[in-house]
């Protein structure tokens, strides 16, 4: 699965989340942060993270969860290394 796929389907889970401003979901790119650029409530990303394991059809280990960074480039590493392992 391509990087750019992945960003895509990110985009598809955080069009599903209220407390998102929607405009900002246009430009999403590997360095866009969730927290700063996209205003997301820190706690909102435990919630994407669920969204992202069921899309992509993977599982995240807590650990993983735990030491996700904020920019979307960290979950889809995260969704790479899950469906390699």
């Amino acid at each position: 699965m391509e990087r750019q796929e992945i960003i895509a389907g990110l985009v598809e889970i955080l069009k599903t989340v209220r407390t998102i401003d929607q405009s900002r979901l246009d430009n999403v790119t590997e360095e866009t942060d969730f927290i700063k650029d996209l205003k997301t409530p820190s706690t909102e990303m435990i919630n994407i993270a669920a969204k992202a394991e069921q899309k992509f059809d993977v599982e995240f280990d807590d650990d993983d969860i735990d030491d996700l960074g904020s920019k979307v480039k960290d979950i889809v590493d995260l969704i790479i290394k899950s469906k390699e392992a």
